[in-house]
């Protein structure tokens, strides 16, 4: 494959929401870069970006896909991501890798909910951004609508660069604004178009827009600004650099527009695309980390830099191994060389890299500053880790990557598969960082932790199709404690006898409430002149844990509770330490019974970030989730509610408010306390508990 400079690669990102047409775009400039000599199409699942069987099988992106291509001498490398909030991972780490966002809409549906998070991500990245108005043939397309909606929803830098000739099932072109030009097209699908003057009927509207171009041009530099106010022309090349600069601030947000599968409009987004973003050589110094002086170095990118690249992507094969994608932020990565990872404190060998297209491997001998490349089979690298030299070690800002909101209990359907499933997590956390495991202590349920139930989902239907193991996910059981609510006093006569040595003990315990969310348990020796001899007061200590472990109200754990032994008796030859815990152990439930027992639930402190429009709706329901709303904060067309809820009312409500909010909303959700459950939820969780109970006994 063809050795680039540092000046001439562009990283660029591809964003939006799903269903506006990325994966077709990208196809599209595959086309017509000569990079592939037939346009796929997402339903006939032959696309270059779209091969894991997962997307085949539901018609879109789940993964980022690297697409690297040449356009005129320089290489774009491109990166298709999925569009749903579900895979933000995904959308993330390549949002960490690249140098330009394009954004696209539909012409028809307009700025949905996952463009709008990928245009804040990008602008929290501080990359410059272009946002293409993309199928403008299909029905009820409105590229006026769309940029309205844009500059209202986005940013009022939005500007065009292009018109639409034609909408709908007439639309045929674009016009050039800048070069006053119109690009109509043939019905080949080739890219290919005609350059002709601009047709009668927009020429007026053409020049509208023009000068708002040229005066938002003019606006990015004193010496353009004072030309244009003088009256005088502005030369295509003054126009070009300071649309370059413009954009490159974020005071420009070039619009284009077009059909990828009809391929209009593709060229000229592909010019735009090397014009007005930088090249990796253009960006400014990457910043790394010493890890053993701690000292923060500026590393121009350039070859002659020391090496470090950052993985972004990581995907486990059990045939191929470790897939690790990476970029090349400064220096160079040879081919059979060795790294080191400062990140796992390692050196790993690296084999053959190679470049990465689809599913399509390229084999090169180095990589330089700026590049994107994957290799196989490293031990201890996982994405987020940085690869530099061991002679100077040096590391990388981690991938920022967003908690999970959605939690499933999984478990192994046979014992075949329970062998097999911790290998199988463990692969597919390595590779996506937003997935989480975790064991809750209570109920022993292994929990799996994502970005929402399909990304869960999806990550099940992974493990059973690359590791074979089947695995259900269900919602966790919801773990309840008991407590107590008064003091009282308890004695057990534990007392056996079945011929030889017998069983003697007798136990008064004190059971005293304390707060349940600062201690669970307290034991207190309270025993004077050797009523019970010390050597079984452990005994009585074990026995009293035990009974905590199943209440008596729903078999719960029992927490909040201080148990004082004050009083017993034993016999010098039937008395041991089994005979007392045996009989504490029953002190204690008959305690437990008399004490005002009560069901506890887990409360959870929601942040929800919210339209303002659905506020009052929002508020509404968390209401009827027996939710206390702590406070709410305005933040720029959003709210920001903080509110205590009760765990086993939020469980799937990262999914709900999704519904509700038409994907607009976020949640973060963190354990804060335990509280009383109310009788009348009680009764229900106490029902489900015993019906569980006998499901056991029963199997």
């Amino acid at each position: 494959m063809k050795t680039y400079q540092t000046g001439a690669i562009y990283n660029v990102g591809l964003f939006a929401h799903g269903g506006a047409g990325k994966t077709s775009l990208a196809e599209a400039m595959l086309y017509v870069s000569g990079t592939i000599t037939r346009l796929g199409r997402v339903d006939d699942g032959n696309t270059v970006s779209d091969y894991d069987p997962e997307e085949l099988k539901r018609r879109m992106s789940v993964n980022t896909t690297p697409l690297p291509f040449d356009w005129q001498g320089k290489k774009v490398n491109l990166l298709d991501t999925p569009g749903y909030a579900d895979f933000i991972g995904e959308i993330v780490a390549a949002a960490w890798v690249v140098d330009g966002a394009v954004l696209l809409a539909c012409a028809a549906s307009g700025i949905e909910v996952g463009t709008e998070t990928a245009w804040e991500l990008a602008g929290r990245r501080g990359l410059p951004r272009l946002l293409f108005i993309n199928k403008m043939d299909r029905d009820n397309a409105n590229f006026y609508r769309v940029l309205e909606q844009g500059r209202e929803l986005l940013d009022r830098a939005l500007t065009p660069l292009q018109l639409p000739i034609g909408a709908e099932s007439s639309f045929r072109g674009v016009v050039d604004l800048l070069r006053r030009k119109a690009l109509l097209y043939g019905d080949q699908r080739d890219g290919k178009y005609e350059e002709t003057e601009i047709p009668e009927a927009l020429r007026d509207q053409a020049e509208e827009y023009r000068l708002a171009l040229i005066e938002k041009i003019a606006e990015t530099d004193d010496r353009l600004i004072e030309k244009y106010l003088e009256g005088e022309e502005l030369s295509e090349e003054e126009l070009l650099r300071g649309l370059r600069q413009g954009v490159r601030q974020g005071t420009i947000v070039p619009v284009l527009c077009g059909s990828a599968t009809l391929n209009i409009g593709v060229q000229p987004l592909l010019e735009a695309i090397v014009t007005c973003f930088p090249s990796a050589a253009e960006l400014p110094p990457v910043r790394a980390t010493d890890p053993v002086s701690g000292r923060e170095v500026e590393l121009p990118v350039s070859d002659a830099s020391p090496l470090t690249a950052l993985v972004f992507k990581t995907l486990a094969d059990p045939y191929v191994g470790r897939q690790t994608f990476f970029r090349v932020m400064t220096g160079v990565l040879h081919s059979d060389s060795r790294v080191f990872n400062p990140v796992k404190g390692s050196e790993e060998r690296i084999g053959s890299v190679y470049v990465a297209r689809g599913k399509e491997q390229m084999a090169v001998q180095q990589l330089g500053a700026g590049e994107i490349g994957v290799v196989t089979k490293l031990s201890v690298t996982t994405t987020g880790d940085t690869l530099c030299t061991a002679d100077r070690p040096l590391r990388l800002p981690p991938i920022e990557f967003p908690e999970p909101v959605f939690t499933a209990a999984i478990r192994p359907e046979t014992k075949t598969d329970l062998d097999k499933m911790g290998t199988a997590l463990t692969r597919i956390l390595e590779e996506d960082p937003t997935l989480r495991t975790s064991r809750e202590p209570q109920t022993g349920e292994i929990l799996l932790s994502g970005m929402g139930e399909s990304h869960v989902q999806l990550a099940v239907e992974r493990i059973k199709r690359k590791f074979d193991v089947n695995v259900i996910a269900e919602l966790p059981l919801v773990p309840y404690r008991e407590t107590i609510q008064k003091t009282v006093e308890t004695s057990y006569r534990h007392k056996k006898q079945t011929g030889g040595r017998g069983q003697f003990a007798e136990v008064h315990l004190r059971l005293e409430p304390i707060d349940y969310n600062e201690t669970d348990f307290e034991f207190v020796n309270e025993i004077v002149g050797g009523v019970i001899s010390k050597q079984y007061i452990p005994g009585v200590e074990k026995g009293v844990r035990e009974a905590m472990q199943e209440g008596v109200v729903a078999g719960y754990p029992v927490v909040g509770v201080r148990v004082a032994v004050f009083y017993g008796k034993e016999h010098p030859v039937d008395s041991s330490e089994l005979a007392f815990k045996i009989a504490a152990s029953q002190a204690f439930k008959q305690g437990q019974a008399e004490a005002n027992p009560v069901l506890l639930e887990p409360f959870v402190l929601a942040e929800i970030l919210v339209p303002d429009a659905y506020t009052g709706d929002i508020m509404g329901d968390l209401n009827g989730r027996r939710a206390r709303v702590l406070g709410m904060e305005p933040r720029g067309g959003k709210t920001l509610i903080r509110a205590m809820a009760p765990l086993a009312e939020m469980q799937r409500y990262a999914t709900e408010l999704r519904s509700r909010t038409g994907g607009r909303g976020m949640v973060r959700m963190q354990f804060d306390h335990y509280e009383q459950v109310p009788a009348h939820v009680a009764e229900a969780a106490i029902a489900e508990a015993r019906r569980r109970k006998e499901e056991r006994q029963q199997g």
